[in-house]
């Protein structure tokens, strides 16, 4: 294959079933180019080498207006290859973009770089920019977008249209998240002019005399989605409302804001349009339209089927659809919740609160500790193999040498120490074309070093936020380095073999989730863990994690662990951080003792010098 001249888009795709090209991540991931009206990028779609010379697509699933080419996986560029697709591999071939998530916030980056007065397609990001931007396993709302309901309405196409289905119980999450209140930045501002417009309506129609209070009623609940939606729609125009030229009446103003009235969602998120419905609305569509009982689903999902037509209504949309030869239904009347529906939506509810009470528990570690060391579990700290080791920084280039970026002196030195100990470590396991991952990388601070001082191994760095790993790539730029790659990802969606992962201050369970990935492959691992208060039972890790601890802890008290091991600060008192070191040590202990049953050699040990970090734990994996 030629080398790449500009951008390239590999989506997936293994089958298509009328207007609809599998799997679901492909089809979205066209729909929002269409929406976009994106041309950057010279899109592919990856067939399975076995079929690649069965396939045949016609205009009718190939979205209009878009050139599409077809390629074995086998010709992918590597950097793609060790990655889940959808991907976007850059003209240079060392910086790839992975999953759909990634993959989908960078076609609107490109999209507004190229053409500024798309402001429109910029909002989708939402407030902050934020949008779909947490992975996948921290974040329950970016894990049903992106994962759970596109898996589950694939599921669904594969039955016969005939078969009775039960709704998925991931649209059924999908319809109660539609029934929470919203909450946005500006939310006491919005729910006071809910207020005033209320007023208003309740005065007029009092005025009337034909009016009856079953009417006025009814006024009152019809009020809530005009304001929503005026405030969704003057956003998706770019405009801004107007001004109120007026100060509000006095009893307003004075309400608190437990007294305002809740805001409806208009959209998925709440009242603004963003990529989270983009994302949503096909699998959406394609569940209904695949359904022969429209009128079941429509009793069972309201909520959903009120969404379906509104974002049918949003500017962009119907070309899109039209585009992506997507023909739109339209449902009619009103229902709500059965009994059994709600039932369904009720148990959801309840399994996130009881999470949701899980991560908030605090108490005191002393009697949890107690509760370990009667029970003969104690932190066990192994010896440093290699103290003393530190690099010559002074001769190293300034791209290498985090002292001589923007951090101050004291900061840097500590840095310096930090990367010593990985460093000395990562040395000592390291072979000659070895393939080293540095997982959470940032700006490429280990990456870098290493691959600059082990010229003979291959550097991987995967990072989820974009202008760190840009960073990383000038740094390395101006290296010269030849055996260094860049994949913006999460960390499932990179699927590559190497010999030894790295991670500096990976935070909570990210620690757990790069352990994960090494054992996956059998490869070892230096792992330096962070902010131990973010642990929390997520849908692939529950704590504590090793049969020793399970035996003698419950969730709870392993909580208790974690929150007090944050608690190792410069500034706190002492015998507060010796609590908060011996916390997290027994919070890595049972990470240890966990690793040991996959045939495993599991060490702790403390950075040299200590004071370089208040989070100087380090584990070692190496498997035996």
């Amino acid at each position: 294959m030629k080398d790449i001249a500009e951008d390239h888009l590999y989506l997936d795709y293994f089958n298509h079933k009328e207007d609809c090209i599998f799997p679901l991540h492909t089809y979205i991931s066209l729909f929002l180019l269409s929406y976009c009206d994106c041309k950057t990028f010279k899109v592919f779609l990856v067939t399975p080498d076995e079929n690649a010379s069965d396939v045949q697509l016609t205009d009718k699933v190939l979205p209009k207006d878009l050139e599409i080419c077809l390629i074995k996986r086998c010709e992918l560029p590597l950097v793609a290859q060790i990655c889940c697709l959808p991907a976007i591999v850059e003209k240079n071939r060392t910086f790839c973009h992975a999953g759909l998530a990634v993959v989908l916030r960078h076609i609107i980056h490109k999209t507004y770089e190229s053409d500024p007065s798309k402001e429109n397609v910029l909002e989708l990001l939402g407030f902050k920019k934020t949008c779909l931007k947490a992975c996948a396993e921290v974040s329950e709302w970016t894990r049903l977008c992106e994962i759970s309901i596109p898996l589950a309405v694939e599921n669904c196409l594969k039955g016969s249209p005939d078969q009775h289905q039960n709704i998925p119980e991931e649209v059924l999450q999908f319809e109660k998240k539609l029934g929470e209140p919203v909450k946005v930045h500006n939310d006491d501002k919005i729910r006071r002019q809910k207020v005033e417009q209320q007023t208003t309506f309740v005065k007029t129609a009092s005025n009337d005399a034909s009016s009856q209070a079953e009417k006025l009623s009814e006024t009152v609940e019809s009020i809530p989605a005009d304001l929503e939606l005026s405030v969704a729609f003057s956003k998706l125009t770019v405009q801004k409302l107007p001004v109120a030229t007026c100060r509000k009446p006095s009893h307003i103003r004075k309400m608190k804001t437990s007294e305002l009235p809740l805001l409806e969602h208009v959209f998925a998120e709440g009242l603004y349009f963003t990529l989270a419905d983009v994302v949503l609305f096909p699998c959406i569509h394609h569940f209904l339209a695949f359904s022969k009982k429209y009128q079941e689903n429509r009793s069972q999902l309201p909520l959903i089927f009120h969404w379906y037509q509104r974002v049918q209504e949003v500017p962009g949309i119907k070309q899109a659809a039209v585009k992506c030869n997507l023909q739109f239904s339209k449902y009619a009347g009103s229902c709500s919740l059965p009994d059994e529906c709600q039932q369904n939506i009720s148990t959801v509810s309840d399994e996130t609160e009881e999470k949701h009470d899980v991560a908030q528990f605090i108490g005191g570690p002393r009697p949890t500790l107690s509760k370990l060391m009667e029970n003969g579990i104690e932190a066990k700290f192994s010896p440093h193999p290699c103290p003393s080791w530190v690099l010559d920084w002074d001769s190293l280039p300034e791209a290498v040498n985090p002292g001589k970026g923007k951090m101050s002196s004291d900061r840097a030195l500590r840095k310096q120490q930090q990367l010593n100990n990985l460093v000395a470590l990562v040395t000592n396991l390291a072979k000659p074309e070895d393939v080293i991952v540095d997982f959470c990388s940032g700006g490429g601070h280990v990456g870098i070093v290493l691959a600059h001082i082990l010229s003979s191994c291959k550097v991987i760095l995967v990072e989820n936020k974009e202008l760190s790993l840009i960073r990383a790539k000038e740094r390395s730029c101006e290296l010269g380095l030849k055996n260094i790659w860049f994949i913006q990802a999460n960390m499932d969606n990179f699927k590559g073999m190497f010999n030894i992962g790295v991670a500096l201050h990976a935070c909570g369970v990210a620690t757990d989730m790069v352990i994960e990935s090494c054992i996956k492959v059998r490869a070892a691992f230096v792992i330096s863990p962070c902010c131990y208060g973010f642990i929390q039972n997520t849908a692939k890790f529950a704590f504590p994690r090793s049969h020793q601890f399970k035996e003698v802890l419950s969730c709870k008290e392993h909580m208790v662990l974690c929150r007090f091991a944050d608690q190792t600060a410069v500034q706190l008192p002492p015998e507060r951080r010796k609590i908060g070191k011996h916390c997290m040590g027994l919070v890595d202990l049972d990470r240890a003792w966990n690793v040991e049953r996959w045939n495993y050699s599991v060490q702790v040990i403390t950075m040299e010098p200590e004071t370089c970090s208040p989070k100087n734990n380090m584990i070692v994996g190496v498997p035996v």
